[in-house]
């Protein structure tokens, strides 16, 4: 999950990186208020998971709190290549002497984690690797051995920075490696590292990504969950665990192992062209070992779907029995009935491996009218893109 520099520069204070005084805002009045607290020139800055918010006029400096409310007023709501700002972050202005960059990131390619250090920062750092790369220093940390002092000062040394910064870049990228370690992070940037005319270094931008196979050790990190920039019902899916992308298309997937459904979205694309352009509507595996509970709830979030028109459930019992899956099927139609939302989409099901017979026994004496058995996995898709096909062309004529 990638945060917002808001969210980022949070993390860093949390591990004592210096950073600036500043307050996260979603309205123009609360710049105002925020600006007059700082009480000092400010920068407003769009808060966006993209570059370039600079160029495309997403920060902007402000000497009194009026002038930062009318600034937040015309950032706010900006589109900024696709991404909407919903918030601007309202910071303490520092006059900068100069500007370096540096970061940690996993190189899962080397396996390991790689340092990137440079007295080239304030510009994006793929163009100093192009034009300058003999200003860009890659020190490679064992994971074991962590960021040690002797370490930093070689990130340092490497890097080529000015002797007055060195002891504070190498605290510096001592706390930003106990930020990577200890928020189970993948990427932790600063750019730029600024150095002010009073000899301090500072972390005036800062970019997080954090690893999501390991939210379960952070509670806190759920707070950092986009939830203005993210489907609802990507984020209801997260309450259920359940792994859901959405997608925009007619035919809704479920199905357990990430290779399965991968095939599955293919085959319904395919047979999707045939009857007039249907698309499969979102990714959606309930995983190897998943309930009828998982099950249930998986369908729920799938036929809520107002694109969906119909529900292709392909599955191969292995450690999930076949059985399980038809009762989680029959179980989510009670649900839905029962919260006076009734099924009204058809589901067309194929069902294989383990326990297959008792699975599609269960379907059959649910005797449910929209549900629907098919064979094959080919002929399953071909039934169900024909099936959200009719139902389009009925809405539309």
């Amino acid at each position: 999950m990638d945060l917002y520099e808001y969210q980022a520069k949070h993390l860093f204070g949390k591990h004592a990186v210096p950073v600036t005084a500043g307050e996260v805002c979603t309205t123009a009045d609360a710049a105002h208020e925020a600006a007059r607290k700082i009480g000092s020139q400010v920068v407003i800055k769009a808060q966006v998971k993209t570059g370039g918010r600079g160029k495309a006029g997403g920060v902007k400096l402000a000497d009194k709190p009026d002038e930062a409310q009318e600034i937040a007023r015309a950032i706010l709501g900006m589109d900024i290549k696709g991404h909407t700002v919903y918030k601007v972050l309202v910071n303490e202005a520092s006059d900068i002497a100069d500007e370096y960059y540096v970061s940690f990131l996993l190189d899962r390619a080397n396996r390991t984690f790689l340092a990137m250090a440079s007295v080239a920062g304030g510009m994006e750092i793929e163009e100093v690797a192009a034009t300058r790369p003999e200003e860009l220093a890659m020190i490679r940390v064992d994971a074991l051995e962590g960021c040690t002092p002797e370490k930093a000062v070689e990130i340092v040394e490497a890097a080529r920075f000015p002797e007055p910064v060195k002891a504070q870049v190498v605290d510096i990228l001592q706390k930003l490696w106990r930020v990577l370690i200890e928020e189970d992070a993948t990427l932790v940037e600063v750019n730029p590292l600024a150095l002010t005319p009073t000899g301090q270094v500072l972390a005036l931008d800062g970019k997080v990504t954090l690893d999501d196979n390991a939210h379960y050790r952070h509670a806190s990190h759920a707070d950092f969950v986009d939830r203005d920039n993210t489907d609802p019902i990507e984020l209801r899916a997260k309450e259920f665990d359940l792994n859901y992308v959405k997608l925009h298309g007619e035919v809704g997937i479920v199905g357990n192992g990430a290779g399965l459904v991968m095939s599955t979205l293919d085959v319904v694309a395919y047979a999707g062209e045939e009857v007039g352009g249907i698309k499969p509507a979102n990714f959606l595996d309930i995983g190897g070992g998943a309930s009828a509970e998982v099950m249930a709830n998986g369908l729920d979030i799938v036929l809520n779907d107002p694109e969906v028109e119909a529900v292709f459930v392909n599955v191969f019992g292995g450690i999930t029995s076949c059985d399980a899956v038809a009762n989680g099927i029959v179980q989510a139609i009670a649900m839905l009935a029962a919260k006076g939302e009734p099924v009204t989409k058809p589901i067309v099901c194929r069902i294989d491996g383990n326990n297959a017979e008792e699975g599609r026994r269960i379907l059959n004496e649910a005797e449910h009218d929209l549900i629907e058995l098919v064979d094959t996995m080919d002929g399953a898709a071909r039934r169900v893109a024909e099936l959200a096909a009719a139902r389009k062309a009925g809405k539309q004529g």
